[in-house]
């Protein structure tokens, strides 16, 4: 008896829960001997969820007996959700006095309420099946016996971690701590723990970054044992290395990437052939030679799931030794790759195509900057530097636009959002922000990878062999519906939306606003509807690429997936670990790996998101009490949130609104006010005022100065309001008269300030929209 023939028994139709020995007997137990591992079976699914002992002692399915298995998302508010392991089944909202001391990011097991017509899933969660926060980051607070850590995650609500006083580390009040818990919560116990590391006070330069990065288990050293394999690994190339490689040293070939980049893990080639046709080469970076499966390299690269890029550090997913060195194509030196080339017809088809190891030398190192200049400037001293490149680079252009037109056509939806590269100085400081637009240099390289990426998932679609797929499906209904319903209101439409849409119209919308305020509003909101791609081992395609076939292979210095598809090339050709009675379990590991490349690209993305907000506020701390114009992004019941031309948001909360009462009208996402007619909504310009700057919080508080003119004839009355300052207590403010009098009060602004949603994290832009923006 296995655990899929236990599971498979009870979820038949017929089944009615049954006790440990009716189980034993209905799936034909022996023995004494088979019976003890039998309970040990049941005890593990039990552990795990996958089935429930009732209290009569007797087991069935959890979807069998109005019971959910998920994991908790917490709100600072106190209530959560639980995100349900079955995908098909809605998001659990459970109120604060039913969570049952559960935290963010705990599995649980839930017992649904009666759901009404239209209402959302409720529920209450019963048992905690496992603990997630077994290690916290927060600030300590001392007290003359004992202390305490906030948490820094506020999904962390009310969760403050008691700390005996023998177990303080020395940690002094308002210092940065990691807490690993010694006592969860209990119904009226709070959680205890100890603290194992005090990252210094809060105001200590690169203490803030350090707090991310703990915060997300992000690791930073890597193991001796990792760092010694590294070493071992010899610079120079042998005969041995050379084996069974195609040799393209003579092929002209460059890297273009960015001025400060370090690993250089692609280069590109390109010839016109005597029928017409080009021939692109993509040379990637051969890491799976050097890293061996089931090597303290590959376990280590395998655990970080790829590189992370704060604002002002990179954690790499391998040593800096083969990262930046042995498997960085640096110019005019031997390098192992894996290259896929392909000939594109007239119509750009690929007509023919090759994936194969090689050994390449690159002849420079170019930048995006450079050649941008010689594409699209034709710089004269550039192009006398790099003569025997501009034909090339022209070659490039040509292609790169053509398959980008070809991509559009076919429905590929494409966000050309400008990216903000913070600057900081030596001690982390933020001291600029700098808009960063995608020019032609960067939409080559994106193309090139992007082509690349299809051609080798679609070989291994059709090798019909396990593979990991870089998956994207098509948007939750309810959300486009919602997307459809708030682009009305500026006078757009989806096209051909009934109970599916197309990518094409949605990139539709997205010409369509080209240049209009309320675009990059959109274009957020659109982002916003969209699913999260992910790695799979089943490739259905890429919805936001308008493709049947999409992988990850162009970086594997930084992408564990990426390494694995090379791993996978490997075998193919080989022939090695393919037999037929390995699939099974091959195809299981592949889909164990993408699943956890899955998770940590997002605590990555998360990390990456919370350093930029961080440094946004500090570099706006010094810019309080001056005046801004920006545009309004988001509105909400209490207030509206603003977009400096510097990419910064803030919050006009509704209590800094003075000049009227105002009223939330959901459907149109707007305020409009009572007496004076004013109405604001998402793209409206306006000036405002830096009040407060909040690093702690991350957050911007914003005075209104100048918005929309009032509407004419719009009747007007005296106000009173009771408001709420942002971070304050209620304060009774009252409204004058037009004669100077006073009236009586009234009470308004009882919101407190949201936080905007994940999705809206602005991806990196770079190659194949998957190393930076993440397609």
């Amino acid at each position: 008896m296995d655990r899929e023939s236990v599971l498979d028994f009870m979820g038949e139709l017929k089944y009615k829960p049954m006790t440990v020995n009716e189980l034993f007997d209905c799936l034909e137990g022996e023995d004494s001997e088979d019976f003890k591992e039998f309970v040990k079976l049941l005890n593990v699914l039990e552990d795990e969820g996958k089935i429930i002992r009732t209290r009569a002692d007797t087991y069935g399915l959890p979807e069998r007996m109005n019971l959910v298995v998920g994991r908790v998302q917490g709100h600072a508010k106190g209530f959560c959700f639980v995100i349900s392991e079955d995908k098909s089944f809605p998001d659990v909202y459970i109120s604060a006095e039913n969570t049952n001391t559960a935290m963010h990011k705990d599995r649980v097991l839930v017992r649904l309420s009666t759901r009404r017509d239209g209402a959302r899933q409720e529920g209450q969660i019963i048992r905690i099946l496992e603990r997630a926060n077994q290690r916290l980051v927060g600030t300590f607070f001392a007290s003359r016996s004992y202390g305490f850590v906030v948490p820094d995650d506020k999904r962390l609500a009310n969760k403050d971690i008691f700390i005996p006083a023998e177990e303080t580390l020395d940690a002094q009040d308002g210092y940065k701590v990691v807490v690993e818990i010694t006592q969860f919560p209990k119904e009226r116990l709070s959680a205890e723990g100890k603290i194992i590391e005090v990252l210094g006070h809060i105001n200590e330069p690169g203490v803030d970054i350090l707090s991310i990065i703990r915060k997300h288990g992000i690791p930073e050293a890597f193991p001796p044992e990792v760092l010694a394999e590294a070493e071992r690994i010899p610079e120079a190339i042998s005969e041995e290395d050379l084996k069974d490689r195609r040799d393209l040293r003579d092929k002209k070939m460059v890297t273009i990437d960015g001025e400060d980049a370090k690993d250089l893990d692609d280069a590109v080639s390109i010839e016109k052939l005597s029928n017409g046709n080009y021939r692109l080469g993509v040379h990637i970076a051969d890491v799976s030679y050097y890293v061996k499966e089931g090597s303290a390299l590959d376990e280590e690269a395998m655990a970080r799931g790829n590189s992370t890029y704060l604002v002002d550090r990179v954690i790499p997913m391998l040593p800096e030794r083969l990262s930046n060195g042995i498997c960085s194509l640096n110019p005019r030196i031997d390098r192992l790759t894996m290259s896929c080339e392909m000939e594109f017809d007239g119509n750009l088809k690929v007509i023919n195509y090759e994936i194969f190891p090689s050994v390449i030398k690159t002849v420079e190192r170019m930048t995006y900057g450079n050649v941008r200049k010689i594409v699209e400037d034709e710089d004269p001293e550039l192009m006398e530097r790099y003569k025997d490149l501009v034909e090339d680079f022209m070659m490039l252009k040509d292609l790169a636009a053509k398959l980008r037109n070809r991509r559009m056509e076919r429905g590929a939806i494409d966000f050309d959002f400008v990216e903000t590269k913070i600057v900081v100085d030596l001690n982390g400081k933020p001291v600029d922000l700098v808009k960063r637009e995608r020019s032609t240099a960067e939409k080559i390289i994106e193309e090139c990878m992007l082509v690349a990426n299809e051609t080798v998932a679609e070989h291994f679609h059709w090798l019909n062999i396990p593979f990991i797929y870089r998956v994207h499906e098509e948007p939750n209904l309810e959300k486009l519906f919602a997307f459809n319903e708030f682009i009305s209101n500026f006078g757009y439409f989806v096209r051909g939306f009934s109970n599916k849409v197309h990518p094409k119209s949605l990139q539709q919308i997205i010409e369509q606003i080209e240049g209009a305020p309320e675009e990059r509003i959109i274009n957020t909101v659109l982002l916003r509807s969209m699913k999260q791609a992910r790695y799979d081992t089943e490739g259905v395609g890429h919805f936001g690429l308008a493709t049947e076939y999409y992988t990850h292979f162009t970086s594997p210095i930084r992408r564990y997936s990426d390494l694995i598809v090379h791993r996978m090339i490997r075998k193919s050709i080989n022939k090695k670990g393919l037999a037929a009675e390995k699939m099974g379990k091959l195809a299981k590991k592949l889909q164990e790996i993408a699943e956890l490349a899955s998770e940590r690209e997002r605590i990555s993305v998360d990390a990456e998101r919370e350093t930029d907000e961080l440094k946004k506020v500090e570099f706006m701390e010094e810019h309080v009490g001056e005046e801004f114009e920006g545009i309004i992004t988001s509105v909400t019941n209490f207030g509206m949130f603003v977009e400096l031309d510097n990419s910064v948001e803030g919050l006009v909360h509704i209590s800094y609104m003075t000049d009227d009462y105002y009223n939330y009208h959901e459907k149109s996402y707007s305020l409009v006010g009572e007496r004076t007619g004013r109405t604001y909504r998402i793209g409206d310009p306006v000036k405002v005022k830096l009040m407060r700057a909040n690093k702690e919080e991350r957050q911007l508080d914003f005075e209104l100065i100048e918005g929309p003119p009032a509407k004419r004839g719009a009747k007007k009355k005296p106000v009173a309001i009771e408001v709420r300052q942002p971070g304050g207590d209620y304060k009774k403010r009252r409204r004058r008269k037009s004669d100077g009098s006073q009236k009586g009060s009234d009470k308004q602004g009882s919101g407190k300030r949201g936080k905007k949603s994940g999705a809206g994290k602005k991806d990196r832009k770079g190659k194949d929209k998957g190393t930076r923006k993440r397609k």
